[in-house]
């Protein structure tokens, strides 16, 4: 197969700042994410894709490549992939960086800040030396997250509208705002969308491939307290930050995020704020079992029904919601979707790595609203951080593998 580079389309996109933002009530989030939308829907009619479509209210692009002549009765396989970008970090003013083969030693990222990346912590990438990576200057994401996998897709519809010769079946192609937040699907429409199957292009470094994720909630502590001058605050002051602090100290202090890994589930204090009157706690809690995930939510609660009992009722308010569960459940009646895929990386010389997602993709969601949706490889690394990267030699075999699976379907007939 001929060389699938993505790298031109990835460098023009990370430049496009898209981050969402979990505060608005806007669907998109944030209007900016319309820029890179706009573009890409552009860009898929200049290459020749058909049905393109821009919703330009809630911020999605869809777009067919059509069945080549012989191949109409396959299924219709679609790739999704995400536009925007974590609220963790800025992606504005975003400075990617090329390096030639990669010596393997730590990166300086920013030399006047001092910023680097140092191999004793990332030590992954010692096994990229001699391969070439995209880096960020230190003070921004780099948005591998997910515009490695929004390229690598159009350089997949790219490749095959140039050689029709491939014969394949209907590809749908869709790319999604807000997913960061957890709301990419919110709009998504179905049923125009139309596949029978698909792939997100959302995952870490090349051979990964994930059909298992977290469930999924999101949980707001609510601490009231009561402030006094200190001076005379004895028998009358309840302190909320204090409070709240002894409401962390219940958590398993081994099930949080530096400590688990794997199937391991935990509880994640995302983000705090407050004063001795009020203080406010955003936590996510995950867990691969169901079981043990309804077990923890649970236990958060009883954890603020204690404070209740210790400090007066409507000290401490636990508001828990899902957001999404394990698409393990779904997907294992298609689990066709995962061995087409490992088999198309061995095709390719691919070690596969089949592997749970510590967190969570569209296709969670979408696999319960009856699209199942395993997710694959992008070749990006730690994402929703100023020391993201994304390996170059890994995108464009995952561009090749996208190209593999779609032959692979052209020879199935629809179900």
């Amino acid at each position: 197969m001929e060389r699938l580079d993505p790298t031109e389309r990835f460098l023009r996109y990370v430049k496009v700042d898209t981050r969402s933002d979990e505060d608005s009530e806007t669907s998109p989030s944030t209007a900016k994410q319309h820029d890179l939308a706009k573009l890409l829907a552009a860009e898929l009619k200049e290459i020749g894709a058909k049905e393109v479509v821009y919703d330009k209210k809630h911020c999605y692009v869809y777009a067919t490549i059509p069945a080549t002549k012989g191949f109409e009765k396959a299924p219709t396989l679609g790739f999704i992939a995400h536009m925007d970008t974590s609220p963790e970090v800025t992606g504005t003013g975003v400075k990617p960086r090329l390096i030639k083969k990669y010596d393997g030693k730590d990166i300086v990222l920013n030399k006047k800040k001092q910023i680097v990346m140092r191999v004793e912590e990332f030590p992954e990438l010692a096994e990229l030396a001699g391969e070439s990576l995209i880096v960020t200057d230190g003070t921004t994401l780099l948005g591998a997250d997910d515009k490695a996998g929004v390229a690598e897709i159009m350089t997949m519809a790219e490749f095959l509208i140039k050689y029709p010769e491939i014969g394949h079946g209907k590809i749908r192609i869709g790319f999604t705002p807000d997913e960061e937040i957890g709301r990419g699907p919110d709009h998504f429409d179905l049923k125009l969308f139309g596949a029978d199957y698909a792939y997100t292009v959302d995952g870490g470094a090349l051979g990964e491939l994930e059909f298992e994720n977290f469930n999924a909630a999101g949980a707001k502590l609510t601490i009231n307290g009561r402030n006094t001058h200190p001076g005379s605050a004895k028998g009358k002051m309840i302190n909320s930050i204090l409070i709240a602090q002894e409401f962390q100290s219940l958590l398993p202090a081994f099930e949080n995020p530096t400590f688990t890994e794997g199937y391991e589930g935990f509880y994640h204090l995302n983000g705090i704020s407050g004063s001795v009157e009020q203080t406010v706690c955003e936590y996510i809690i995950r867990d691969h079992d169901r079981k043990l995930f309804e077990e923890k939510k649970q236990f958060f609660a009883e954890c603020a029904e204690f404070l209740n009992r210790k400090y007066g009722e409507g000290v401490a308010i636990a508001e828990i919601k899902d957001s999404y569960y394990n698409m393990r459940e779904v997907v294992e009646s298609d689990l066709h979707l995962v061995e087409t895929a490992k088999a198309s990386m061995e095709d390719l010389g691919i070690v596969p790595k089949v592997v749970p997602i510590r967190g969570g993709t569209d296709g969670a969601r979408l696999s319960f609203l009856g699209l199942p949706c395993p997710n694959l490889c992008t070749g990006g690394a730690n994402y929703h951080s100023r020391f993201e990267y994304v390996h170059v030699q890994g995108m464009e075999r995952t561009a090749q593998l996208l190209v593999r699976i779609v032959e692979a379907y052209a020879k199935r007939e629809k179900a």
